[in-house]
């Protein structure tokens, strides 16, 4: 008993060492195991589960929005990769190939997939003759790998899965309305159903993906006040298209290049969760992602024991019924305080608490997560509650979330104020740029951070460069980032 109370509090708090604390999170709520593989780790059911839930609902959202599944070759042969020259360039650092197979070396090299472009854009090729054929709505649930030289688990590991949507267009118009609508599912998303604020915009020149002609993006920050790429759609024009032909007679009968885009989420943001909302209990999980939205501990002494696990069982059987994810834990092995620190600890949002004194009066206790709280409730309305109680809980969750990324979000007018920021705070920066490289890459060279997106509704609109003082073009947000 003594080691166990002991795992449950052994977190090292977020203020002393976040890295650590993230760590530790992940660990001894038993998301994932390290892998014998360098990068590589294993999802265990609870962390595999967020991920379903992640994948069932915006796999809902994509049919909703016209898009049907199919699934490519993990092997991808080097020739491809050749046809189209800005992205084999934007890869090549990543990439991991076979080059022996059965015994005998290969004609020619295969890449394990780092992404799909160039797979998709060969079967493309073939699948479109005709606008009758346009548009072409897919996505593919998958893994990919990137051979990355710094890991960290769920946020950057050498394999990881992920969707990636990848569209056929009969013009730029289209295409582009295809690229912003999807940006605004994935926003939803964050904020709706992860309860993550994020903010929107597109990236710079040199912070797009490798191939496209405008990357957008949707960005969250982390507790220690780190930039967490959360999701990207890309419109690709049709330079994929002149690399692989996908070509299509038109309405006038003229043969035109089709324009493609691309998107995808991955399984980093089960990382941004972990590292949004945890605390220095350990994970706080928002309510519509969680694999247990409730548990239910039966509470008293054992001559009454039968008789609150009956009605526990009575009521577990309502909210399941409802459709909420609930479990039981009546365990006489262990003491209720322990289950309260480990489920605390795992960031089940709801606790239930039943003992013969709530038995006696018709009542329950239900206990936030996120506030900490106590609610007597009557067993009568028992899973109005609960469903009025979850919905409490994400949007404290998102207003918690907001609140800290606002006061993290600052306007600076300078590269030396942006450094002292830094130094003294943690965080995001509007600033203004000029649009030249060279600007950009100083402000990363001095101060660690990237540009995260040119914002489409900044707090304000910057006017002077933030290291040249020239004519700003754009204004930025500016972080350090996972």
């Amino acid at each position: 008993m003594s080691n166990d109370k002991q795992f449950v509090k052994e977190i090292t708090p977020q203020g002393e060492d976040f890295s650590r604390w993230y760590i530790d999170v992940i660990k001894k709520a038993d998301l994932m195991s390290y892998s014998p593989v360098r990068g590589c780790i294993v999802f265990k059911p609870d962390g595999y589960e967020i991920w379903e839930n992640i994948q069932r609902e915006l796999d809902s959202k994509f049919k909703e929005t016209g898009h049907r599944n199919a699934y490519f070759p993990l092997f991808i042969p080097e020739s491809f990769f050749q046809k189209e020259k800005e992205h084999v360039e934007g890869f090549n650092p990543e990439l991991p190939w076979v080059t022996e197979a059965g015994g005998e070396k290969l004609e020619e090299r295969l890449a394990i997939r780092p992404t799909s472009e160039t797979m998709i854009g060969h079967m493309y090729s073939e699948w479109i003759n005709s606008y009758r054929d346009l548009p072409l709505l897919i996505n593919q649930w998958a893994n990919v790998v990137r051979w990355e030289k710094r890991t960290l688990p769920f946020l950057r590991t050498t394999e990881f899965l992920w969707q990636e949507g990848h569209t056929a267009h009969e013009d730029e118009q289209d295409a582009r309305r295809e690229t912003m609508q999807m940006l605004d599912v994935y926003r939803q998303f964050a904020e709706d159903f992860l309860a993550i604020p994020v903010i929107v915009g597109q990236k710079t020149p040199s912070e797009k993906f490798a191939g496209a002609i405008d990357t957008f993006s949707i960005e969250a920050m982390m507790k220690d006040g780190k930039a967490v790429q959360a999701g990207t759609s890309h419109y690709l024009g049709t330079n994929f298209a002149v690399a692989f032909d996908i070509k299509f007679l038109d309405r006038e009968n003229q043969h035109q290049f089709a324009h493609t885009t691309s998107w995808g989420v991955s399984t980093r943001l089960i990382g941004a969760l972990i590292m949004v909302h945890g605390d220095d209990r350990g994970l706080v999980l928002p309510p519509k992602v969680a694999p247990t939205q409730v548990i239910m501990i039966p509470i008293g002494p054992p001559k009454t024991r039968e008789q609150v696990i009956g009605r526990v069982d009575e009521l577990y059987a309502e909210l399941k019924k409802a459709g909420v994810r609930v479990k039981v834990d009546d365990r006489a092995d262990q003491s209720p305080g322990w289950k309260f620190n480990e489920y605390e600890m795992r960031g089940v949002p709801i606790r239930v608490e039943l003992g013969p004194r709530d038995m006696e009066n018709g009542q329950v206790v239900l206990v936030s997560r996120v506030s900490g709280e106590k609610k007597i409730v009557q067993q009568a309305n028992f899973v109005e509650e609960i469903q009025n109680l979850l919905a409490e809980i994400h949007q404290q969750m998102y207003d918690k979330a907001k609140q800290f990324r606002d006061e993290h979000y600052i306007a600076v007018d300078s590269i030396d104020e942006f450094k002292t920021f830094l130094e003294t705070k943690r965080g995001f920066a509007l600033a203004g740029w000029c649009g030249s490289n060279a600007c950009e890459e100083q402000v990363k060279q001095e101060t660690g951070a990237t540009s995260r997106n040119i914002p489409f509704t900044p707090s304000e609109t910057k006017s002077t460069c933030l290291v040249c003082g020239d004519t700003a073009k754009h204004t930025v947000v500016f972080g350090r980032s996972y």
